[in-house]
């Protein structure tokens, strides 16, 4: 067979299929659309009924953590669920990246932002000028000045509770004596608020001690923190320390790696906030962290996209909004056949990571219609 007949039916060949597979696609868009069209879209806000791209800015200061990827998450499958672009970004802790992004953002077409840990006085200015040019904003664990701010909501997970759950616990076990650490990081306005708890308790219990404290907000704050509780307990010795409440997951999980180290799991670590790898390390053998006090940070996005959802389409929303926290035992996890991750988690713990709160009838239309 001649050359030019072999390459004449390749070519016929590669047509073929061409088309073949541009037909397959073209009937799956086909299809796609008609079962969108069996969607009523009657109760859905006419912003979004009308076909018309909903661009949104998630902005979140620190980062670095498994608790910022689960928030990310949320907020973004959330809002893709509903048929809105949804970009992310993380400064990883940096003041000057995150003002950046959202500058940068601001000059971009987006239609809603949501502000994540923003602590300064450089974030209300910012968030001044964003609603003054017609877009929404919901500021999660931010400062309290964006109250200020007509048409704001500020999130948060109930840093009251989460702290009181979690230091009412260490109460209890040890009767109200006991020598304990403390890491914590000021200038966060969480961690301000769950320092106020803490505080609270020491007054009202003077049986708890606190001999040692530290904390840093860094890309590798779990490993300062390792290395921070490594060179304390050199100078503490066996019997000196009965305790250390973590007010953030990265300084438990630094905590924990530390006493592991030293051999020193008799000390028991009380923290907040959860993530997988929180999890996984509460399920070792021989764990020193018996108790975290926990929001389902993928919920807390998916909720904060729920209220940017409603601001959007002019309906009202609150000025703040609390999170339920929940309280989680190593007792508890261990009670599973199965190793606990946070997909499972609501096996072990009643009500983790469920909430219907804000979540209106015409969103669950728009998801159906965007399946």
């Amino acid at each position: 067979m001649k050359k030019g007949s072999l390459f004449k039916q390749a070519l016929i060949f590669l047509l073929a299929l061409t088309l073949l597979l541009s037909g397959c696609s073209s009937q799956e868009e086909a299809a796609q659309q008609e079962g969108n069209k069996q969607v009523s879209l009657e109760n859905v806000p006419e912003r979004f009924a009308s076909g018309e791209q909903v661009k949104i800015k998630v902005i979140r200061k620190i980062g670095g953590d498994d608790h910022t990827a689960q928030f990310l998450a949320g907020a973004k499958e959330e809002g893709e669920a509903m048929g809105f672009q949804v970009d992310v970004f993380t400064a990883n802790g940096d003041t000057a990246k995150f003002h950046d992004a959202i500058a940068q953002a601001l000059e971009e077409d987006y239609d809603g932002f949501i502000i994540s840990h923003g602590d300064d006085q450089a974030t209300v200015d910012a968030v001044k000028e964003i609603v003054e040019r017609g877009k929404s904003v919901v500021a999660f664990d931010s400062i309290g000045d964006l109250l200020e701010i007509d048409g704001v909501t500020l999130t948060s997970q109930d840093d009251e509770s989460l702290a009181t759950l979690a230091l009412d616990q260490l109460i209890q076990d040890f009767n109200g004596e006991a020598k304990i650490v403390y890491l914590w990081v000021d200038g966060f306005p969480p961690m301000v608020r769950r320092n106020a708890v803490y505080q609270e308790k020491l007054s009202e219990n003077p049986g708890i001690i606190e001999i040692e404290r530290f904390g840093v907000a860094a890309a590798d704050t779990s490993v300062q923190t390792q290395n921070a509780v490594a060179a304390m307990l050199n100078k503490h010795p066996q019997g000196e320390i009965d305790a250390i409440f973590a007010t953030w997951d990265a300084f438990a999980i630094g905590a924990a790696r530390a006493l592991k180290e030293a051999g020193r799991e008799e000390i028991k670590i009380y923290g907040i906030d959860v993530s997988n790898a929180d999890l996984q390390m509460m399920q070792e053998e021989g764990s020193p962290w018996v108790y975290t006090a926990a929001v389902d940070p993928k919920l807390v996005g998916a909720v904060n996209m729920r209220i940017l959802a409603k601001k959007l389409a002019g309906e009202e929303t609150p000025q703040t909004y609390d999170l339920e926290a929940f309280l989680i035992s190593q007792e508890a996890l261990r009670t599973s056949t199965e190793p606990v991750n946070m997909e499972n988690l609501h096996q072990v713990v009643d009500g983790w990571g469920q909430s219907d709160a804000f979540e209106e009838e015409w969103m669950k239309t728009l998801k159906e219609y965007h399946q």
